[in-house]
């Protein structure tokens, strides 16, 4: 999918809403247990109700991870469920990784051929090019570097002075937006740094972010649209926890509906302010 493909469905659905499945099998309501997979019965009905909102999935491959074979399969079945049901929808990994050239290779391999392929990847990009050059070389697919994060600890890193004077993320975004282009390299961007989005944009202008923290996390949608918002959109704001985990009982998709659509209708009234 291409930077146009994908604004053309913000417009469509007035919507820039990316809803992310942290699928914990602790957390998803007691009667869904008795299914042969309940992490899968519960994104599919999430992901039934939540379609004509959303513009992205994102789940989290740490919650599939740790159930082990069980839990991946739960997450290919999601993914190919979203792929024939909802083709039109952006699905981004959240994996976070970063590796050597011949690791990455084998890792670009895992989330974009087959059955279960994604439209993007999330990667840590601290070892430099080598981590992402072989997910970008898939047309069509999406990098999405981590770049100023949400998490309390990012200035142990992201915020240190470099003896350019500017901060190292800012370093990451000038040197990585050369190895790819705004249509295969997105960039995550927390909504709880939104002050910061003035220097990011300036950084890169035309590429996509992925912004999460909006929700259980505190961060402001109107913040981010105000400051990170470009010419086609450029955002895909991610919500996990306040959507799929809105009710944990017998209504929990019909909860996580009316959470999407609420988000979306704020999305909805941003864009015609901001893309006049």
């Amino acid at each position: 999918m291409n930077s146009t493909q994908l604004f053309e469905q913000i417009v469509r659905k007035r919507s820039f809403l990316c809803v992310g499945l942290d699928t914990d099998p602790a957390k998803i309501p007691a009667f869904l247990r008795e299914e042969e997979d309940p992490v899968f019965a519960f994104n599919r009905a999430v992901v039934d109700a939540t379609a004509p909102f959303a513009v992205s999935y994102k789940p989290n491959l740490a919650f599939y991870e740790a159930c082990g074979a069980r839990g991946w399969r739960s997450y290919e079945k999601t993914v190919e469920y979203i792929r024939r049901t909802y083709p039109e929808i952006f699905i981004i990994a959240d994996a976070k990784r970063g590796d050597i050239g011949n690791t990455s290779r084998l890792y670009a391999r895992t989330f974009f051929e087959g059955e279960a392929a994604v439209d993007a990847v999330t990667l840590s990009p601290y070892m430099g090019r080598d981590t992402a050059e072989p997910f970008l070389q898939y047309e069509g697919r999406w990098a999405v570097l981590l770049a100023l994060t949400s998490n309390g600890s990012a200035s142990d890193f992201e915020m240190q002075r470099m003896a350019s004077g500017e901060c190292l993320y800012e370093t990451v975004l000038r040197t990585s937006r050369e190895w790819g282009t705004a249509e295969n390299t997105m960039y995550v961007v927390g909504a709880t740094k939104t002050d910061m989005l003035h220097a990011v944009r300036a950084i890169v202008p035309d590429h996509f972010l992925l912004v999460p923290g909006v929700g259980a996390q505190g961060g402001s949608l109107e913040e981010a649209a105000r400051f990170g918002m470009n010419g086609k959109c450029g955002l895909l704001v991610n919500s996990s926890r306040g959507i799929i985990y809105a009710d944990n009982g017998e209504r929990f998709a019909e909860a996580a509906a009316e959470k999407a659509a609420e988000l979306a209708r704020r999305m909805g009234g941003l864009l015609d302010a901001f893309l006049k």
